[in-house]
């Protein structure tokens, strides 16, 4: 891509969610997304074929719809109260609107269907934009409005879509959709908390984005797509696949590492609110999420290599891509529980 193309591109990407972070006009905000959506088409087509074509295409269906869905709640709920406000009150309709073209725009439950064949059809950097940097603007909409919001409604969009994040991985072997269903459960986590306190969601979703963009780092990093490609790794960079392997554990919220923090945090707040029966459902159907990373690295580190190297000297070509972030995202990834005490000052 062009370079001054790509600077284009990029600036209107960030410029579009600054808009919507920074807007408190129901109009200021759609703007922001619509300029952050048609930004995005072009970084998913970046390496232009039939696959990335049509990931691309039903990217734009779906957020085209959501932002369809949006402005028109917005106008309705003009037409009902005479306010543009984002913290005004909702009417009922609209607002069931907004809950569905917010879903939408995040990939949750039962609107996620598009996450996994999207991610799945575009390069490794791409996904990692797709899965980051997109859900930040739709949750900070989510977060102004979440007063309004119809509460069963979003509690069952959550729950569910932390079972379909778990079971829709379960034989996968691609590694983009291992994360993309990744992010659907994610998200029902960040969205399960947000109407008791949206700033657990806001550190949930910090800590998601560091460690997927770790992972997506370690991914590109050896030009692993699939699992067999990730075990075939173990033979040249064992450290490596070693660290990849700790960071998922810490994606699927084991003890004692950093993903750890923001579930142990949710689930603590939720029974504070006498509220048993959802983080118990949630921290059952967790479970699905851990076995397929728990599957992953079975497949990867405990199994044999299919061919053992027996060369005495290195053939493979050295790696010349920079990689300044990973040792400091690793350690972010891993190393954060003891700061779980200075973060509870959220609740």
């Amino acid at each position: 891509m062009n370079p001054i193309t790509s600077l284009a591109i990029y600036l209107t990407l960030f410029s579009g969610t600054l808009i919507t972070l920074l807007s408190s006009h129901w109009l200021l905000a759609w703007v922001g997304l619509e300029m952050n959506m048609l930004a995005m088409i072009p970084i998913l087509m970046s390496k232009t074929n039939p696959r990335s074509t049509e990931a691309a295409s039903k990217y734009f269906l779906v957020q085209a719809t959501a932002s369809m869905m949006l402005m028109m709640s917005a106008i309705m709920n003009f037409m009902k109260t005479g306010q543009w406000l984002l913290t005004n009150p909702l009417a009922p309709i609209p607002s069931l609107m907004i809950t569905m073209a917010l879903s939408m725009k995040m990939g949750l439950a039962p609107f996620h269907l598009w996450v996994p064949e999207v991610t799945q059809g575009t390069t490794l950097m791409s996904g990692l934009i797709l899965l980051t940097w997109q859900k930040i603007a739709p949750i900070s909409i989510m977060t102004q409005v979440i007063q309004s919001i119809n509460f069963p409604l979003l509690t069952a969009m959550a729950i569910l879509s932390i079972l379909m994040g778990g079971w829709g991985g379960l034989n996968q072997t691609q590694l983009r959709k291992i994360l993309a269903y990744s992010s659907i459960a994610h998200m029902g986590w960040m969205m399960a908390i947000i109407p008791f306190n949206p700033a657990l969601t806001m550190l949930n979703l910090i800590i998601y984005i560091i460690l997927t963009i770790n992972m997506f780092l370690l991914f590109h990093l050896n030009k692993n797509t699939t699992t067999l490609m990730l075990s075939n790794t173990w033979n040249k960079f064992p450290l490596l696949i070693s660290i990849t392997l700790i960071i998922l554990m810490s994606l699927g919220g084991l003890p004692p590492l950093t993903g750890f923090t923001p579930k142990w945090m949710i689930i603590k707040e939720l029974v504070s609110n006498d509220n048993i029966i959802v983080p118990l459902t949630m921290a059952m159907m967790a479970l699905l999420n851990l076995y397929f990373y728990m599957r992953l690295i079975y497949s990867t580190s405990l199994t044999l290599f299919p061919s053992s190297n027996n060369n005495k000297m290195k053939w493979q070509f050295e790696n010349t891509k920079m990689t300044p972030l990973i040792p400091a995202i690793m350690i972010m990834s891993t190393l954060s529980l003891p700061l779980t005490p200075m973060m509870s000052i959220l609740n």
